[in-house]
């Protein structure tokens, strides 16, 4: 039976990173378990990884955020010495199945933006302190840090060797950071990425790859400084304690994982997932201490929690499942409530924290390769946040006037002010821009039906739906739908969603997931990479890979 992949974790059970807090200052250590790997059959040496180091990686950004608010500087740097990080496990990727590959990359460039936008979003700077060899995975690690200091040594430089060495590319952004964060040089950046050795010293700071280099015996010294300097300057409030985040509640059956908040029902003959998000039973508190009492109890918190754990468990765990239906049901009045005290706080540290918890979250739905749909029946709750997942998925399904039998209060969809501008997509702008491109005055149009609840036809009339359907139509109509989307190829079903998905600008972030579907599902795949001969599979026997040298 395949393995289970568990995203909860917490520092107790860390084995590949620690954290020593210093005031304003965190100093976040690489120390890789070599027999730690998330699967046999190789270990993890030199500080490389693979997605069980990630997932550890994951819980410290997030925790950063939640429970040490008073952090503004975070120095990422190795615990093992001669090294910084070799990168992604070359054993682990060669005996990796396809699908795991590209979802260990998926994951791993979600956990990078995440650190990487910490400072605009949290006030949280990350430093790389790189000292020894920093290559392949480990130079994406520290490209996505804000700052980047190198000890100027014999042994220490930045590299990405996966072209010369594994017929394979970067997966985690490392070609997009060169040319568009760092802006290196294209014939620069053409060296670079085709030599094994890497960059050393003052070249890799004329080249721009790094920010400083620094004097080995200088050079703890000057990172302190740097970190000190960096939080001293920080424009984050001082903010006194944060809140603990606890593990979560979660049952897992053949056919189910239920959370609190949270249920999905797996369907295997149909190869679908339903995720029903439930709505808030109790008023929102009354301001953001009471907010903060309930800690990650607190609804907002919570249901993003569970909903972001079910996304990474579906895509992980149950690959199979290429449809996935998103449905609520509560109170809309009540859940708009928990938003708007959000939303009338968002210079609260926790309130931000919380709105851009649910902007990550609902960006891991945006890039999810699974067909995507909802259905907006009668008794949900598409409010304000919860109806940007209306706008993230491939197509909806609305319920028009009374069912037979079906007491619940008609079906509504109601936007409120988050949905025009704190939940953007990669592309930069939100889901309703990106929705209405041809239309920009609509999306203005749309602010006058702020608060209502737009009831199937209005929806309808209004573009915010895909389809309307009465008591006779429903069922044959959605059994159709899912019955065809699951029949269809799910390559197929792939390029085509990520393609249709992002209208509008080109950005770092889209180009990243755009360039990664893109080359992590061809050049993955290939026999120069990973064929019996190829350079994954011969990659540390000293006999180099047998190419097909045909050009496409």
């Amino acid at each position: 039976m395949t393995k289970m992949i568990d995203f909860q974790t917490d520092p107790a059970h860390y084995r590949h990173w620690r954290v020593e807090y210093d005031g304003p200052v965190a100093n976040l250590y690489m120390d890789v378990d070599e027999d730690g790997g998330l699967f046999e059959g190789y270990k993890l040496k030199l500080n490389s990884y693979d997605l069980g180091v990630d997932i550890e990686l994951n819980d410290v950004v997030q925790r950063m955020r939640f429970e040490h608010p008073e952090v503004k500087t975070v120095v990422m740097r190795s615990g093992k010495t001669g090294v910084f990080c070799a990168g992604a496990n070359i054993r682990m990727l060669g005996g990796a199945a396809h699908g795991h590959k590209v979802n260990f990359c998926k994951f791993t460039n979600e956990t990078r933006n995440a650190y990487e936008a910490a400072e605009e979003e949290s006030g949280q700077n990350y430093i790389a302190a790189v000292k020894g060899a920093c290559a392949g995975g480990g130079y994406e690690l520290a490209l996505a840090c804000n700052h980047i200091m190198l000890t100027d040594d014999s042994t220490s430089s930045v590299g990405l060797p996966e072209v010369p060495l594994l017929a394979v590319l970067p997966g985690t952004g490392g070609l997009t950071r060169v040319t568009d964060k760092r802006k290196v040089r294209r014939d620069r950046a053409d060296i670079f990425c085709s030599i094994e050795e890497g960059v050393k010293g003052k070249r890799a700071k004329d080249w721009r790859l790094v920010d400083e280099v620094i004097p080995n015996s200088k050079f703890d010294d000057t990172v302190a400084e740097r970190a000190r300097e960096f939080a001293a300057s920080s424009k984050k409030a001082d903010v006194a304690e944060g809140i603990t985040l606890g593990p979560l509640s979660r049952t897992i059956t053949d056919d189910a994982v239920t959370y609190s908040l949270v249920e999905v029902e797996l369907d295997r003959a149909g190869r679908k997932a339903v995720i029903t998000l439930k709505g808030p039973e109790e008023d929102a508190p009354a301001d953001m201490e009471a907010f903060q009492a309930q800690g990650d109890q607190a609804y907002m918190l919570k249901l993003c929690r569970e909903l972001e754990d079910a996304i990474l468990h579906l895509r992980l765990n149950e690959m199979a499942l290429g449809l996935w239906i998103f449905r609520t049901q509560g109170d809309p009045e009540k859940l708009a409530a928990h938003e708007a005290l959000l939303a009338a706080n968002a210079d609260h540290w926790l309130a931000n924290e919380v709105r851009q918890f649910w902007k990550r979250t609902l960006k891991r739905i945006d890039v999810t390769s699974r067909s995507l749909a909802a259905f907006i029946e009668h008794g949900s709750c598409f409010v304000g946040v919860l109806a940007e997942i209306l706008f993230a998925v491939d197509r909806s399904y609305m319920m028009e006037d009374e069912f037979e039998g079906d007491n619940r209060p008609t079906a509504t969809l109601t936007l409120t002010a988050d949905n025009f501008g704190p939940y953007p997509m990669g592309n930069g702008i939100t889901r309703l821009q990106t929705r209405f491109l041809a239309e920009p005055e609509h999306v203005e149009a749309l602010k006058e039906k702020i608060g209502e609840a737009l009831e199937a036809e209005e929806a309808d009339e209004q573009g915010l739906v895909t389809m309307i359907l009465d008591d006779i139509d429903w069922e044959d109509e959605v059994r159709i739908f899912m019955e065809e989307r699951a029949s269809f190829s799910p390559d197929a079903m792939t390029g085509m969603e990520a393609n249709l998905r992002f209208a509008g600008p080109e950005t770092m972030e889209t180009r990243i997931f755009g360039r990664l579907t893109a080359w992590q599902n061809w050049i993955f795949i290939r026999p120069n990479a990973v064929g019996a001969d190829g350079a994954l599979q011969r990659y540390g026997t000293g006999i180099r890979g047998d190419y097909n040298m045909d050009r496409v």
